[in-house]
C-alpha cells in the first residue's frame, strides 16, 4: 500500500483512532530536523510552530509593504502639494524633476511631450521624437520595467545613459497620449519586471493633468489676440 492510500484511508475513516486510541501515544516519527523520534503530540507541536513561524513571516512582509507604501504615500503626497502651487507649464516640470530626483531618489529623468499646444520649443521635453517612439508609448497599457529600452529614448540621457542598467517607461495619456515619461538608474535591481506600478500610473494621472491645466491655459492666452484682430477687421 502506498502512502498517499495510507493518507486517505484515514482521512475517509475518522473513527479509526477512536478505535486504536492507544496508537496515538505510542506511534514515534522521526523529527524533521533531528536524528531522535517524538511522539505523534509532538510532531504535531512541531508543526504547528513551523506553520506560526511562517504566519509570522508573511505578517512581518505585510508590515513592511505597508510601511514602504506609507513612505511612498507621503512622497506623492509632498509631489501633489508642489504642483498644485505651480503656476507655470515650466514650475510644473522643475517640480515634477525636483521631486523624482531629491525625495524619489530616481538618478536621471527624461520625459517628452507631443500634441501638447502652445508649447515651450526652448525645452528638450517638447524636443521632436520619432514615430517609433510614439508607438512605444501608446502600446503600453501599463508602465514597464526593465532593463532594456530602445536606443534612441536611451540617448535621451547623454552620456549618462550608458552606466543605466534599469529603467521604468511611463506612458503619458490623457484621451490620448501625450508624452512619454523615462526613469534611469544604474541599479539593475531598481525597476524590475515584476514590480508594482501602481504609483507609476498614480505619477503619470498627476502629471498628465498639471500639463494639460496649463496647456490649455496657453492655448485661451494665445487665442485671445487672434479674436480681437478678427473682430477690429469686421469693424473695420
Amino acid at each position: 500500500m502506498k502512502s498517499e492510500e495510507v493518507a486517505q484511508y484515514l482521512k475517509e475513516h475518522l473513527q479509526f483512532f477512536n478505535e486504536f486510541p492507544d496508537l496515538l501515544s505510542d506511534i514515534e516519527i522521526p523529527h524533521p530536523q533531528d536524528d531522535k523520534v517524538v511522539s505523534l503530540h509532538e510532531r504535531q507541536v512541531i508543526s504547528l510552530r513551523d506553520r506560526n513561524r511562517v504566519l509570522q513571516d508573511k505578517l512581518r512582509e505585510l508590515i513592511s509593504f505597508g510601511e514602504e507604501n506609507d513612505v511612498i504615500g507621503g512622497k506623492m503626497h509632498r509631489l501633489v502639494i508642489a504642483l498644485l502651487a505651480t503656476t507655470s507649464m515650466n514650475e510644473v516640470l522643475n517640480a515634477l524633476y525636483f521631486s523624482l530626483k531629491e525625495d524619489f531618489s530616481v538618478p536621471l529623468v527624461e520625459i517628452r511631450f507631443w500634441d501638447v499646444p502652445c508649447i515651450d520649443l526652448s525645452r528638450v521635453e517638447f524636443a521632436p521624437v520619432s514615430e517609433d517612439v510614439h508607438v512605444i508609448a501608446q502600446s503600453l497599457a501599463q508602465p514597464y520595467c526593465g532593463n532594456h529600452i530602445v536606443d534612441e529614448i536611451k540617448h535621451w540621457f547623454g552620456e549618462g545613459g550608458e552606466h543605466l542598467n534599469s529603467f521604468a517607461m511611463i506612458p503619458l495619456n490623457t484621451s490620448q497620449t501625450i508624452g512619454l515619461l523615462v526613469l534611469g538608474s544604474p541599479d539593475a535591481e531598481r525597476f524590475y519586471p515584476e514590480m508594482g506600478t501602481l504609483h507609476l500610473k498614480h505619477l503619470s494621472e498627476l502629471i498628465c493633468t498639471a500639463i494639460t491645466r496649463y496647456s490649455a491655459v496657453n492655448q485661451t492666452n494665445n487665442s485671445t489676440p487672434i479674436l480681437d484682430n478678427l473682430s477690429n477687421e469686421q469693424q473695420t
